[in-house]
């Protein structure tokens, strides 16, 4: 078992393969225990701090629950509360949470306050999601891919915005042997630097602007919206940018019979995805996101 404790998640490049494969592992037999009702309090007497600059749904029940489950405590500091960099600045915030917490997590817009907090904490931090990557997503999806198809070994095609959910997925996917493609307009392809990152790692990727080609022979079909949080003023423009970039069951045919649709939520249904799609066979959304919880947890028992 490698030693990971005190390391933070940034963007997963920092991780190694093993380590997110042990990250895997751990929350795989933790949602077994779970499951079963067995007692799994291995950060008794351990806190969380939980910085909030966005609202949330997922990001907060599951840190929060996890937390539970695993015998610790979390603490929600919200939008109003700390007034991250405003109030008091960056570093003297991961300062004070640090003297008193084991753990921080934050849901920031920008990238570049998790890379302060890192800087300044002497306790482990965690990006819940930043205007570039949002590793816990991917940890959660990985989860549930391996659950669903017993491999890696797959294609896995985002359809829609090259975003931060799309370089998490990249990053993963190079670190764990799958194969992608993105279908995007142009102009919306996934960072420079991240694509050459996941090359470099090994990844095997195809970007197009023809969806229904980047989805043939797909195993794995995965979408997010188009407008995402900070981005309400260009809601028209990327309506009609990504119109014929949906996800629905035409779209689905041109993928493997037994394709599972994957989303981070929340949907924006009849925009990026339909309902045919979420509520059939082949949508897995509402799996990906308990199981935001059981792999935040397996990180949580390696890096605290």
């Amino acid at each position: 078992m490698i030693h990971m404790k005190g390391k933070s998640l940034i963007s997963m490049m920092e991780y190694s393969q093993e380590e997110v494969r042990q990250i895997l592992r751990t929350a795989e037999m933790l949602k077994l225990k779970q499951k079963t009702g067995e007692k799994h309090e291995l950060l008794a007497g351990k806190t969380l701090a939980m910085i909030f600059q966005k609202p949330s749904l997922r990001t907060r029940v599951s840190f929060e629950t996890g937390m539970t489950q695993l015998g610790g405590h979390a603490i929600y500091l919200g939008p109003d509360d700390i007034k991250l960099g405003k109030r008091e600045s960056v570093a003297d915030i991961a300062r004070n949470l640090d003297h008193m917490t084991d753990g921080i997590m934050a849901r920031v817009f920008e990238h570049r306050h998790i890379v302060e907090l890192v800087k300044y904490s002497r306790v482990p931090i965690i990006n819940g999601l930043c205007d570039t990557y949002h590793p816990c997503q991917a940890l959660a999806d990985f989860l549930t891919i391996w659950e669903k198809k017993n491999t890696f070994d797959i294609k896995l095609t985002f359809v829609g915005d090259g975003n931060n959910v799309c370089h998490s997925l990249m990053i993963a996917a190079a670190k764990l042997g799958t194969r992608m493609s993105v279908g995007c307009p142009k102009g919306y392809e996934p960072k420079k630097e991240i694509i050459d990152y996941s090359k470099e790692q090994g990844l095997g990727i195809d970007i197009t602007s023809d969806p229904m080609k980047a989805v043939s022979g797909a195993d794995i079909i995965y979408t997010d919206v188009w407008t995402s949080m900070g981005q309400e003023e260009e809601t028209q423009k990327r309506l009609r940018d990504f119109a014929g970039f949906q996800v629905n069951m035409e779209l689905l045919k041109k993928a493997k019979p037994d394709v599972i649709f994957m989303h981070c939520l929340p949907a924006h249904r009849g925009e990026e995805v339909t309902d045919e799609v979420m509520e059939s066979g082949h949508s897995v959304v509402f799996d990906q996101a308990e199981n935001r919880m059981h792999a935040q947890k397996g990180l949580m028992v390696n890096i605290m």
